[in-house]
């Protein structure tokens, strides 16, 4: 490329520095200045929760590179020959002239900045409710490291004994597990019906529920804040909802963040129906020399064929490597965006990829789903955990719409292989001959991955008849007419059962036995732990002449309806 080439990026964070970086390599010659508006050029923001929590110590450590090196504007300018300026807002932008109107923040005078390609990478910003005491000392936003700096002075100057968390999405449970580490007493508030609405379905979104509340995480679902009160000083005393009040030493928003395209709106560049800037496939907005990537930009999504508003750090990397290659000459399309997301909350991890089954069905798609939990690793290896997992296909085609994972055993991994066969196009069918690393401290033999495949499999080909737990209970409300059969150990009846007025348990090694006793006019709904012996049941009493079976999907571990712990006494 040419020597004249001037590329002029605003914003910092990912897309921008990523873009930036990028255009570098791939142009050794070309100017390249980024424009910040605050005093970071670059940190993770995604670590902000784990320096609230003490798992970060210093802020200095979201700010450097993996070797420790501080990414400022020396690094930038000394490794990368990019010329950085930070308390630099953009406030213009003139098409026809080509130039960036900038305003400094320090001294409030104007300069300009003249570009051949300009990149718009504002990222997002919290939303803020218009809500009574929003404005209140001790309520906060956590988006930038000054927030999470002012949280932590906040937690050391008044000794904070009780916080409340508005929203139960990624960065409110994140932020719950480090204030329950700090000693407090916390809330969280969430206007929906179930925790993590963005990425679970309901049974998924309730066992992560059940685990907050046994960390002592204090959940409130399907209630709304209307006020923030506070004192004579202006500090926040209470969280008041619209079923009501929880006092509260400090408050932190977490509902969301909206696309920051204020400067490209006033520009007359085109937004899209999300909100966000609307790009084409090569992250160009409608003005063929400005690209826009990251939280401002709108996202391709592969399953709904349409764009979409996703706030992602990862995307954001993604959209800069792209950007940057397409400014210096390139021609690389950005192929979209299948909706993965995971998150640590405690000891379980949390994590969602392509459609839940909710949006599933409202797509329009012929959903089939499974829960299918499993362990993580052979059962004879050492600290073996159970992985909750729910998989949505599409019941004509097979093709995989989504995985669910919930649990403190290695989700992860199962959930980066899902999010590769469903950006790949794979059906059910292909899964269920994968071949997955094995060996005993990694995996059991038929992976969890591969298992909820097969329970599938068998769905659609009918050989597997099932309910799930929510159908149980509607059966119940109903007071439909039907026997919940556990076929576990009497052991294991020790440990755990299900709340329910219509179970009986029969262990599966005497169920053929036992079936002579039973009349088969009754409906069956055998389980189990993870329900492979529920199964197991089905096909037996199927065999045995009985007509109305089926087993209960993802067994006692999906039941979201309450379990007895206390062990069972004699006679």
């Amino acid at each position: 490329m040419s020597k004249s080439l001037r590329i002029v990026i605003v914003g910092g964070v990912a897309a921008g520095p990523k873009a930036a970086a990028r255009a570098r390599r791939c142009d050794p010659q070309a100017e390249i200045t980024v424009l910040e508006k605050g005093s970071y050029i670059s940190y993770a923001g995604c670590g902000l929760p784990y320096l609230i929590g003490g798992k970060v110590p210093d802020i200095k450590d979201l700010l450097a590179t993996p070797v420790g090196v501080l990414r400022d504007s020396n690094f930038f300018q000394a490794v990368k020959g990019i010329r950085v300026l930070t308390g630099k807002e953009a406030i213009a932008i003139d098409r026809v002239q080509r130039i960036v109107k900038v305003r400094d923040v320090a001294t409030s005078q104007e300069e300009t900045y003249p570009y051949d390609r300009l990149v718009l990478a504002t990222g997002a910003v919290p939303v803020r409710p218009s809500l009574p005491g929003l404005d209140l000392k001790k309520v906060f936003v956590l988006r930038h490291p000054g927030d999470g700096l002012q949280i932590l002075a906040s937690l050391e100057e008044n000794k904070a004994r009780r916080a409340v968390l508005v929203g139960a999405g990624a960065i409110g449970l994140e932020v719950a597990e480090a204030l329950v580490e700090r000693g407090l007493e916390v809330t969280v508030i969430e206007a929906l019906e179930q925790v993590f609405p963005g990425w679970l379905d309901f049974e998924m979104g309730a066992m992560l529920e059940g685990h907050l509340i046994s960390k002592g995480v204090r959940v409130r679902t399907g209630e709304r804040v209307s006020h923030f009160l506070g004192n004579q000083e202006g500090r926040l005393e209470k969280v008041r909802t619209d079923k009501g009040e929880y006092p509260a030493d400090l408050a932190i928003l977490a509902i969301g963040v909206r696309p920051n395209v204020e400067l490209a709106r006033q520009a007359g560049l085109e937004i899209g129906p999300t909100g966000a800037i609307k790009v084409d496939p090569y992250l160009r907005t409608s003005d063929e020399n400005i690209y826009a990537g990251g939280d401002c930009a709108e996202v391709y999504h592969r399953l709904l064929k349409r764009p979409v508003f996703v706030s992602s750090g990862q995307i954001a990397n993604i959209h800069g490597r792209i950007i940057g290659t397409n400014i210096t000459g390139g021609q690389v399309a950005y192929q979209g965006t299948v909706g993965t997301g995971v998150a640590k909350v405690f000891d379980y991890t949390v994590g969602c990829t392509g459609l839940t089954e909710a949006v599933a069905r409202k797509e329009g798609y012929e959903v089939v789903t499974a829960l299918a939990p499993s362990i993580d690793h052979a059962h004879y290896y050492p600290e073996a955990k159970f992985v909750g997992l729910k998989m949505v296909a599409d019941q004509s085609s097979g093709r995989i719409l989504g995985v669910q994972v919930v649990g403190p055993g290695d989700a992860a991994k199962r959930l980066d292989a899902a999010a590769t066969a469903i950006t790949l196009g794979a059906t059910v069918f292909d899964l269920t001959q994968l071949n997955l690393g094995y060996s005993p401290p990694y995996s059991t033999a038929i992976d969890v991955l591969i298992n909820a495949a097969w329970v599938l499999e068998n769905k659609i080909t009918g050989l597997a008849k099932t309910v799930t737990p929510m159908e149980v209970q509607e059966l119940t409300a109903r007071a439909e007419d039907f026997l919940l059969l556990d076929v576990r150990t009497p052991t294991e009846l020790q440990e755990v059962r299900l709340k329910h007025p219509k179970v009986m348990a029969i262990p599966l090694g005497k169920l053929r036995e036992k079936a002579k006793e039973l009349p088969k006019d009754k409906y069956y709904i055998p389980f189990c732990k993870f329900s492979l012996r529920g199964y197991e049941a089905q096909k037996i009493l199927e065999g045995l002449g009985f007509p109305q079976v089926k087993f209960m999907e993802g067994g006692w571990v999906h039941w979201p309806y309450g379990l007895e712990t206390e062990p069972q006494k004699a006679g």
